[in-house]
């Protein structure tokens, strides 16, 4: 058994040897031990070392003299410090100098530096310059660590182009974003910006601002961020601002106030160099000068080309006058002709499901447009207008204004003029080519008809304004004049054939036109009904009236073959 024993240890013995001598003949793969970092604060230079231990400092070496610290790549330099070997640690004195790399340098009074957490606290005149930033402050913390720099006590971040201040603050060396808190300062050469938050990227040129903006902190409620130019003021809670090319994106109900006019939304797109503005959500915009307003779920207007257009339920409300006018199109459009010229003037667009109210007007069309050169409105596309109880009808209407009262209204085509009378059954009609109607104060006082005219009208008793009988009159031009209080004075007629018809004679189907049509079910009751399209119902559009051709100037030639077949003919 002891035998068989020793046997075993032998081959024990043996294959242990094996493995060692396998192990030494293959080459061992080298083991990556990773590289320490010095930590170590090391002073290099100095032209005075002392030591006191009996002194305010025991624990400290004192420097003096062009003393120069290094740690980590970095260098620091300064007149006197005290260095705390075994803390890792110093607190320099007098024009302390730190250097990182070839993008970071430090000045300032004093400073206290941490080896261990690579943390820098610089105190008075501090100076930091990153690239193309320059950051001064009186208390300036560095976190080397995470690259981040932070001051509380006021600071000013100025580059090339702009220069930011703010009581409290942050910026970091390796991303070159930086945060400012509380009375926000924001300098470019057209713009100044005022918040109590702000975060800028300083690579980019971008700020983003947010949160309210309090002056003199403590004192009254806080406000919406501004920014300000010599063009107007942009009121804000939650923006996007280019400082390089001047424009804004602007979030959280935001306002741009440009001398007297306004403009409100939800989201704004501003840029104060082309003067371009957009606008999205429930967009106000105000013109006080001229005393009226627009609404509109979309605007885009630009300031300096005068060129704009307004959609989704775009609204214009005029209150110039003692009756406020409401008007609504799918699509408002503006444009500016010889802008800063004194020949400028506007065309106003609106187009598809025009509808207008006021208290003494109403309108609907499918499209019109407003000209600042003669004050004129025209309406195309089976134009309606009424007008207390006169209803007008037409190919296009053409209304005059004077300072936003009608001095003249044009009917253009199938001119038709209806009338209800007070007792709201029976009409005065004139069907004609052409109506114009001229007005006095807002008031109708004579009205021409011309070619082809036919008219209904049924006089009254000037005693008890009862109705006489149907006058029914032909002619190739009519002249009504009507007094301020409305009631009919004279006609004038050059020729005419008519027919009066006592009330209890009138033939049927006399006491209206055959082109008569009363469309008072589609007229807009309410500055809110003119969103409401109803058009006219099929069958009673304009018929399409085709021009005449021109006549030929000269007889077609004849071609050819027409011609050699006319020769064979005998």
């Amino acid at each position: 058994m002891g035998k068989i024993l020793r046997n075993r240890g032998r081959v024990l013995l043996l294959f242990l040897f094996a493995v060692v001598v396998v192990c030494a003949m293959t080459p061992a793969r080298r083991r990556r031990v990773p590289k320490q970092v010095d930590t170590r604060v090391y002073l290099k230079h100095a032209d005075e070392l002392k030591y006191d231990e009996y002194g305010p400092n025991p624990d400290a070496q004192i420097a003096k003299g062009h003393v120069h610290f290094l740690n980590r790549g970095a260098t620091l330099l300064c007149d006197s410090a005290y260095y705390y070997q075994a803390t890792n640690s110093f607190r320099a004195f007098g024009h302390v100098r730190f250097r990182q790399g070839d993008t970071l340098s430090l000045s300032c009074d004093n400073a206290w530096y941490d080896g261990e957490g690579q943390m820098m606290e610089a105190r008075k005149n501090v100076v930091l310059r990153h690239r193309g930033q320059t950051l001064y402050t009186d208390s300036l913390n560095y976190d080397r660590l995470y690259n981040n720099a932070y001051f509380f006590k006021g600071g000013r971040l100025v580059d090339s182009r702009n220069k930011l201040s703010a009581d409290w603050g942050e910026y970091n060396t390796d991303t070159r974003e930086a945060v400012f808190y509380y009375d926000v300062q924001l300098h470019t050469p057209k713009n100044r910006v005022s918040t109590d938050t702000l975060y800028y990227d300083t690579r980019k040129s971008i700020a983003h601002i947010v949160g309210m903006y309090t002056p003199n902190r403590g004192l009254g409620k806080p406000g919406p961020s501004i920014i300000r130019n010599k063009d107007g003021v942009v009121k804000t809670t939650n923006a996007f601002f280019n400082t390089r090319t001047d424009r804004a994106r602007l979030y959280g109900r935001s306002t741009v106030v440009n001398k007297e006019k306004t403009i409100t939304g939800d989201t704004l797109y501003y840029n104060s160099s082309t003067g371009q503005n957009h606008g999205y959500g429930n967009v106000i915009y105000v013109d006080k000068k001229n005393k009226n307003k627009l609404t509109a779920g979309e605007v885009n207007y630009n300031e300096k080309t005068g060129r704009g257009y307004a959609t989704k339920k775009a609204l214009v409300v005029d209150f110039s006058q003692k009756d406020t006018l409401y008007m609504h199109a799918d699509t408002l459009r503006v444009e500016t002709f010889h802008i800063n010229t004194d020949s400028v003037y506007r065309k106003v667009h609106g187009y598809k499901h025009v509808r207008a109210f006021r208290n003494d007007f109403q309108a609907i069309c499918d499209s019109l447009v407003y000209d600042t050169r003669d004050s004129c409105l025209t309406m195309y596309k089976d134009p309606i207008t009424w007008s207390q109880g006169r209803q007008l009808t037409g190919e296009k209407i053409l209304v005059f204004t004077n300072d936003s009262t009608i001095r003249e209204a044009h009917v253009i085509g199938q001119a038709l003029s209806i009338e209800q009378m007070k007792d709201s059954i029976h009409y005065n009609q004139i069907s004609a080519k052409d109506i114009y109607a001229y007005f006095n104060h807002g008031n109708i006082r004579r009205s021409d008809a011309v070619s082809n005219v036919r008219a209904i009208f049924y006089p009254t008793d000037k005693g008890d304004s009862t109705l006489i009988g149907l006058n029914y009159v032909e002619s190739d031009t009519m002249r009504m004049f009507v007094s301020p209080t409305r009631q009919l004075e004279r006609i004038w007629m050059p020729k005419a054939q008519g027919t009066l018809y006592p009330m209890t004679q009138i033939p049927p189907g006399k006491d209206k036109l055959d082109v008569f049509e009363w469309f008072d079910d589609l007229r807009p009751r309410s500055p809110e009904d003119v969103f409401v399209w109803r058009g006219k119902p099929a069958g009673s559009a304009l018929k399409v009236l085709k021009r005449h051709a021109a006549p030929l100037q000269t007889l077609p030639k004849k071609s050819s073959a027409n011609n050699k077949k006319s020769e064979a003919v005998p």
